[in-house]
């Protein structure tokens, strides 16, 4: 839950706003000329806005958030297919 409520409350950057403007802005005139499909999308533009996610679903387009200790890397080990 704590995870859920930071999610929603941090992170706001431009494409988030733009998101949610997007989807109000959507959704107000889906209700004025009383669209279903309409209204579809623009709960779909707010549900993305309001939980972070972009169109490839949970976290798939989401932009990540760096980690307070990152600064080790990880050595890779690559094999071989022939």
């Amino acid at each position: 839950m704590e995870t859920l409520k930071q999610t929603i409350l941090t992170n706001w950057n431009f494409m988030r706003w733009l998101r949610l403007a997007i989807g109000a802005y959507v959704l107000v005139q889906a209700v004025m000329v009383h669209d279903n499909m309409l209204g579809f999308f623009g709960a779909f533009f707010l549900f993305q806005a309001v939980t972070n996610t972009g169109c490839c679903g949970t976290q798939g387009c989401a932009v990540p958030v760096p980690k307070k200790n990152s600064s080790k890397t990880e050595e890779v080990e690559f094999e071989e297919i022939k």
